[in-house]
């Protein structure tokens, strides 16, 4: 088969996929400096996801919004209703009062690997002639990224360019299907894309979809993986776990008495050896259970008890 032919059957798949990618306009209220409150419109992409009507998008796109307008590939404009969303990964469900709709194929975030070719699609401002796309490849997977008003956790690196427009938009592979949920809340990424792994979104989006806004439990810290090469040079004395780097005030890990500099290694007997581990065993409990957190604090491994909360 010629590479022109190749070329051919991608530009086929993309167009097929593009038009499951929708432009999502919002209107927020906010307070004026002189406590006036004034509409303010923001706009974002989404991804039809069940043909019922379903929409994915970014938290941050459509969070506070009174109003949210979706327009589809063909320019036709819907009433959107927010569903419900998932603030740790960014992620929220919007709904149209439509059937029919063309939804995108959701592929396997775990089978990603470095180097893959991507295309993130988005569709910023609803235009004729429908979403826009760029390309790149996988740079990073498994990236823990602080924003301005949270801390996003095993995020997909891409050199796509994904500007605030394309936020909401899939991050599709060669084969069309959507690997990752493009966020561009990120303020300082620049030429540096950063997506959702589709596999957390759908839990998620699962999550909403069948109970609304989904409530997660939350420690509040923020931490790094702990690698052989990270003890080493720091002289710590252990070489897995998760290095708190930051507590947040009045969280349960606070209020637990976990400081920055502790070594996470267990949660109720069950090993931690890296983030992930840690957010995998978080996802499993539920607003107010306590667990029992083992850590290295001054050199010795001591006990916490911390009572988990719901996400702020």
């Amino acid at each position: 088969m010629s590479s022109s032919s190749d070329e051919n059957n991608v530009l086929d798949i993309l167009e097929k996929v593009s038009k499951s990618v929708v432009n999502i306009s919002t209107i927020k209220l906010v307070h004026h400096i002189f406590y006036q409150v004034v509409p303010v419109k923001g706009m974002g992409s989404g991804t039809i996801i069940d043909p019922k009507g379903y929409i994915l998008t970014n938290n941050h796109v459509v969070g506070g919004a009174e109003k949210i307008s979706v327009t589809l590939w063909n320019g036709e404009i819907l009433k959107g209703k927010l569903v419900g969303s998932c603030t740790v990964h960014d992620i929220a469900v919007v709904k149209v009062d439509r059937e029919g709709l063309p939804a995108a194929e959701l592929g396997d975030s775990d089978k990603l690997r470095f180097g893959q070719k991507v295309y993130a699609i988005g569709n910023p401002f609803g235009l004729a002639g429908g979403p826009a796309i760029t390309s790149g490849v996988i740079s990073a997977l498994n990236r823990t990224i602080e924003s301005e008003t949270e801390m996003l956790e095993n995020l997909v690196q891409t050199d796509a360019a994904i500007n605030p427009g394309n936020s909401g938009g899939p991050l599709v592979d060669l084969e069309g299907k959507v690997m990752a949920i493009n966020t561009a809340i990120i303020p300082f990424a620049q030429g540096i894309g950063f997506a959702i792994p589709i596999n957390s979104a759908k839990k998620c989006a699962s999550e909403i979809i069948t109970n609304g806004i989904s409530a997660r439990p939350w420690l509040g810290i923020i931490g790094l993986s702990l690698t052989e090469e990270i003890a080493r040079y720091y002289n710590l004395p252990v070489d897995h776990g998760v290095l708190v780097t930051r507590i947040i005030d009045g969280s349960p890990a606070d209020n637990a008495g976990i400081a920055a500099g502790d070594i996470i290694l267990r949660i109720d007997g069950a090993k931690i050896y890296s983030i992930e581990d840690l957010v995998e065993n978080l996802h499993r409990r539920k607003v107010g259970e306590t667990i029992r957190i083992v850590a290295v604090s001054d050199g010795e491994e001591q006990l916490f008890e911390a009572t988990l909360s719901k996400m702020p």
